[in-house]
């Protein structure tokens, strides 16, 4: 009995061991600086190490009449015109914040591969690389400052 028992058990840790690496759900914060003026539309997606769109994380501006001035993000977007329903949200204005979640897949981790953050608000500016945040095995947990008008981001994985 003790024999079986002890079988069963190693054979379970090692393919436990042997597990290939589970995707991640990322919660994400963006906070805004303060500015006067419209609401900011950002783009927040996944690019590869020359950063070359791969996959859009979310949206923040639900109208997509200005989706197009979101210029290097529509370059990619506008080609295809994938559907980006369940992934947007409302604009936020200067000194606002917004939360979501997103899910990256394990194959993306530890390639050169990051998150792109990229911004504009009309008649105030617009910024194609707030940040990009490297993807490597563990997610950053600290505020990360951007360049335009996001004060920084916040990612934790859940």
């Amino acid at each position: 009995m003790k024999f079986w028992l002890s079988a069963i058990l190693t054979s379970v840790l090692f393919f436990q061991a042997g597990e290939a690496p589970k995707d991640k759900r990322v919660r994400c914060m963006i906070q805004m600086k303060n500015y006067d003026g419209e609401g900011a539309y950002i783009a927040v997606g996944l690019v590869d190490e020359n950063g070359k769109y791969l996959k859009t994380l979310h949206i923040v501006g639900d109208d997509d009449e200005w989706y197009y001035e979101l210029e290097e993000w529509w370059k990619f977007h506008g080609r295809k015109r994938t559907s980006v329903d369940g992934i947007t949200g409302p604009t936020i204005a200067g000194g606002e914040r917004t939360t979501f979640v997103f899910d990256l897949e394990s194959e993306v981790l530890n390639k050169g591969y990051g998150i792109r953050f990229e911004s504009g608000v009309e008649n105030e500016g617009y910024y194609p690389r707030e940040i990009v945040v490297p993807l490597d095995a563990d997610i950053p947990n600290e505020k990360l400052e951007c360049d335009g008008f996001i004060r920084y981001v916040r990612l934790l994985a859940i």
